[in-house]
């Protein structure tokens, strides 16, 4: 069969449906009475465009039509092989390395030569530059250049230093993994890709395929594939159809695009637009060796066509930079984008309720089709969960990666468990995981009962870490509740169920550094939690498929320099494996990424995510190449991304219904408009409409029909309830938040620490507690133990290093000087300590009035002086006088009525020792201070002798009113005394503060 003499390539522009007015065309020129298309077959750039395509040959043939063989040439960035039809069994063409193979080998020789070079790079950053490298590497092959031109540039001196670093790295690790390639008798994928299309193009034009082939929907521009498509045009049945070729486009603003030649006096061309959406299809025809002039208009149309104006005014909005300024003389024709709408949500939660809205109300056009396309995948998901609300399961075609799915995150958590020694955090989340016992519900609860019981353990600071730590910690927890004698059955079981995980978590504690090992523990491990769960589904066995291979394969990996490197390298891997959901979403409903919906048509397509850095994407710089030797090689520009945006949104306005959607505001700030939306918005002016309906829609759909908010809670307990015990630290909560003091003490409600949570100043202040009281048992309060005493307890918390830096010398400092003040005040003042960390309690008005003192000091005359720590400022004198911090008088009224053991007189003094910096006074910006709630000037000043007469009457009072009273326990009483907020939910303080309620 002889070839044609002309070329026969044409394009589909962007107003019509590519793959509708593809099948209508092809219809009418192949299909046979019986045979149908069965005789030919159509290239199709990757395998998502096929299911596009048999979907528009079914929805315009007759039942029954037997379908041309669809055979996809392959897509680098999507892993995609070359169909059967292109790659035959038997081919002469060595076979290609696997990818992973490559990426571990590629990342240890990165690793080898930059470890070389002086520089260790952790087993993450060596796949993150592996990945780097073997991306620039298939660029140069595709582009038919070899890493040996490298060595002929002469731009090395021009470089900053860091690009001839990594220039020459880079040409390093090019020579290695060649090397590699020859010693295991592999070539790289794209490689191969170029001999296997370039043998398919000769044979052809040899001896042509006995059917018709018709290359659909192809715009990469590498030079293998111009020149397949050069040998399909060239056939006697074969046709290539571009979609969206601008051929209406003025030749200067098609020149304007470039690529350009060298210039008459030698110097280097100009860099071409590579950010127009154009210019990838103008390269695919330079390399074609076709005019644009040959290309012509294909005949058939769609269903569901736009308008024709609106591919003329997609033209203009895209013009070059220089062309631009003709909008302004645009006849409206030209610049008419009827059917297009502009939707701007206030934030990313309001555009993807719009969306979902504006999806389900076209189902409720019998047959409408609606997709959504966009680049946001966090968007994507909003929506499709948006739709569920309506039963409507639209699944998002581009997939999720393997890390977020169940058994991707279970094993993350389990390394990371590992790799910080089962931290409280790390821990907890991995035993809590819903894989974890799984399937057995009697067995789950139980776990779970006992997980919350080491949760409840894990609140605060941590202490020390590791298996045998836990454990130690349980020990500690009983033998400490035990003291207190308080019950501790909870703690034993604890105990108990904790003897039993451990053997099933050892392995990791022993697998150390090796890769191959740490694979096995996980492995085991997980298998000892789950059972066969975590290997289980589509999700499941696509883990398994990368575990085998990551322990077949792990020898030639990178290194890791210790566990904790774990799993970042993990996620690195199991993060690149997308998992797409099977068929059998509902049939009019698409979400598509842009590659999932290049060639793909709908009713009503909406693309959504239209800011800048999502649609279009900012380029990623290259860290092996820069630009200029990017420029030299050939190589595609970075930005060359930006008009493969572009074009992938053309195409989508090609549908008879588009709505451009974007979020003014997102979780990451303000967001800036896409380029492509400013350059529509500019060209058609007041012709773009703007869609509120949809927005107000998605405001009112949540909006509750009648708004009753709570009103200020004021409980009334009975008698029996209110009696009970009142510490002296509880009377401001009692006065100023009466709920509050309710919630704490005659509900029980008490407020969680975080789990594995950096010290407070309450637990700064509880351990400087902590270090007084066993100084006074345990060191005869001897100064010059105090210190020694300090450094022996901080050493048992594991804080976090750098918290403990930050704390610790202040708190060692404010130690010390607590033990000099003590020593100057005995020598001085021949005042001794009376009494440390000793408890009180009286009776008052049939109230147990309690309270723990930090320090009494015995004066020579023999008055009590009552002390008490704060690691912040003191309260000052104005709330002392207002009725609040009256902790040191009702200390002084305790100690006067016997009620601390041992301890008897009258108190005379009252200070705070405050253990942070000094505002004021002699000790200015020194650790450690006094301060005293008493004296001082003015009327209003509490003398010394009357402060705890002043503190009596006002505890006589609150208890008057409130233990022994009626009146309600009123939330936030005085708000201004109430500073903290642990029961602010409770009361449901939002719903009605502010609202004349307080």
């Amino acid at each position: 069969m002889r070839s044609r003499a002309k070329p026969a390539i044409y394009t589909i522009p962007a107003h019509r449906g590519f793959a509708d007015a593809l099948a209508a065309g092809m219809l009418d020129r192949f299909a046979e009475p019986e045979r149908g298309l069965s005789g030919g077959m159509i290239l199709i750039p990757n395998n998502r465009a096929a299911r596009a395509i048999s979907d528009a040959f079914v929805r315009r043939a007759a039942p029954g039509l037997l379908l041309p063989r669809m055979v996809p040439i392959g897509d680098l960035d999507l892993g995609e092989a070359l169909g059967l039809a292109l790659d035959p069994v038997g081919a002469d063409v060595p076979p290609a390395v696997d990818p992973l193979t490559r990426r571990l080998a590629v990342a240890r020789i990165v690793q080898d030569r930059m470890k070389v070079g002086g520089e260790r790079v952790s087993a993450p950053e060596a796949l993150r530059l592996a990945d780097q490298f073997a991306r620039a590497l298939d660029q140069l092959v595709i582009e038919r250049k070899s890493h040996g031109a490298l060595d002929e540039l002469v731009l090395a001196e021009e470089l900053a230093d860091h690009y001839q670093r990594s220039l020459a790295l880079f040409a390093a690790v090019a020579r290695d993994w060649a090397a590699h390639l020859k010693t295991i008798g592999r070539i790289d994928v794209a490689e191969r890709r170029n001999r296997l299309l370039g043998g398919v193009a000769e044979r052809w034009r040899e001896t042509p395929p006995p059917g018709f082939v018709v290359a659909a929907g192809v715009t990469t521009a590498a030079p293998a594939v111009a020149g397949l498509l050069r040998a399909v045009a060239e056939l006697a049945q074969g046709q290539v159809v571009l979609p969206d070729l601008d051929i209406a486009m003025p030749d200067d603003e098609w020149a304007e695009i470039g690529p350009y030649g060298p210039s008459d006096d030698g110097a280097p061309p100009a860099p071409a637009l590579e950010m127009h959406p154009q210019f990838h299809l103008k390269l695919l025809l330079d390399r074609m060796g076709i005019a644009r002039g040959e290309v012509m208009r294909w005949v058939r149309s769609g269903e569901n066509d736009a308008p024709s104006r609106r591919a003329h005014a997609i033209s203009n909005a895209f013009a070059p930079p220089d062309a631009t300024g003709k909008w302004q003389d645009l006849p409206p024709d030209r610049r008419s984008l009827s059917g297009v709408r502009v939707l701007e949500a206030p934030d990313s939660a309001a555009e993807a309720q719009a969306i979902a809205i504006l999806i389900r109300e076209a189902m409720e056009e019998p047959g409408k089709r609606a997709a959504l396309a966009t680049p946001d995948r966090e968007l994507a998901r909003r929506v499709a969960a948006h739709l569920q609300r309506w039963g409507i399961e639209a699944d998002d075609s581009a997939g999720r990666p393997l890390s977020e799915l169940p058994v991707g995150t279970f094993m993350l958590t389990l390394a990371e468990a590992a790799a910080q020694n089962f931290a409280p955090v790390s821990l907890l989340a991995l035993l809590k995981h819903p894989l974890v016992r799984s399937g057995d519900d009697p067995a789950r609860l139980a776990w779970l009962d006992q997980v919350r019981v080491l949760d409840l353990l894990f609140r605060g600071p941590r202490s020390a870490g590791g298996l045998d730590g836990i454990a130690d910690r349980i020990a500690r927890r009983i033998e400490d509740d035990s003291e207190r004698k308080l019950n501790t059955a909870k703690w034993q079981e604890l105990r108990g169920w904790w003897a039993d995980v451990v053997p099933l978590l050892a392995p990791l504690e022993a697998a150390g550094r090796s890769v191959e090992a740490a694979l096995d523990a996980l492995r085991t491990v997980a298998e000892a939690l789950t059972g066969d769960r975590i290997w289980r589904g589509r999700e499941g066995r696509m883990l398994a498929e990368l575990w085998a291979d990551l322990s077949a394969r792990a020898a030639d990996g990178p290194s890791l320099a210790d566990t904790q490197e774990l799993p970042a390298w993990l996620e690195a891997l199991i993060g690149e494996i997308s998992v797409r959901p099977a068929y059998g979403g509902h049939p009019r409903v698409a979400i598509y990424g842009l590659l999932e919906a290049r060639l793909q048509q709908a009713d009503l397509v909406i693309c959504g995510g239209l800011n800048e850095g999502t649609w279009p994407m900012l380029p990623q710089p290259d860290p092996w190449l820069a630009p200029r030797i990017r420029r030299e090689l050939g190589l595609p520009a970075l930005e060359r991304s930006i008009g493969l945006a572009a074009h992938d949104l053309a195409g989508m306005m090609g549908a008879p219904e588009v709505v451009l959607s974007r979020a003014k505001r997102d979780r990451g700030g303000p967001g800036v408009a896409s380029r492509f939306l400013l350059r529509l918005q500019a060209m058609a002016g007041s012709n773009l409409k703007t869609d509120e309906r949809a927005l107000a829609l998605a405001a009112m759909i949540d909006e509750p029909e009648a708004f009753a908010p709570a009103v200020r809670p004021e409980p009334r307990p009975t008698v029996e309830q209110r009696r009970v015990a009142l510490n002296i630290t509880d009377l401001d909560r009692l006065k100023a938040d009466p709920f509050a003091f309710y919630a704490a003490r005659i509900l029980g409600l008490r407020r969680l620490d975080m789990v594995d949570a950096d010290p407070t100043p309450a637990w700064r202040g509880t351990a400087v507690h902590d270090i007084l009281e066993l100084w006074a048992r345990e060191d005869g309060r001897d100064p010059a133990k105090l210190h020694a005493r300090a450094l022996e307890l901080l050493a048992k918390q594991a804080a976090h290093p750098l918290m403990r830096a930050l704390w610790e010398p202040r708190l060692l400092g404010a130690i010390d000087w607590i033990a000099e003040e003590t020593v100057r005040l005995r020598i001085e003042e021949r005042r001794e300590i009376a009494a440390i960390e000793e408890h009180g309690e009286i009776m008052l008005d049939g109230v147990k009035l309690k309270g723990r003192v930090d320090r009494i000091d015995r004066c020579a005359d023999g008055s009590l002086v009552i002390v008490d720590y704060k690691t912040g400022k003191p309260p000052n004198k104005a709330q002392v006088r207002a009725g609040y911090a009256l902790q040191l008088g009702l200390t002084g009224l305790i100690v006067e009525r016997g009620g601390i053991a041992g301890v008897d007189g009258t108190a005379g003094g009252f200070e705070y020792w405050s253990l942070a910096k000094a505002a004021h006074g002699p000790r200015k910006g020194e650790l450690g201070y006094v301060d005293t709630p008493v004296g001082g000037r003015g009327d209003d000043a509490i003398a010394p002798e009357d402060f705890v007469s002043h503190a009596l009457g006002h505890v006589t009072d609150a208890i008057a009113t409130w233990l022994n009273g009626d009146a309600p326990f009123t939330a936030m009483l005085h708000p201004e005394y109430s500073p903290y907020g642990d029961y602010d939910h409770l009361m449901r303080r939002d719903e009605w503060y502010g609202r004349g309620a307080a």
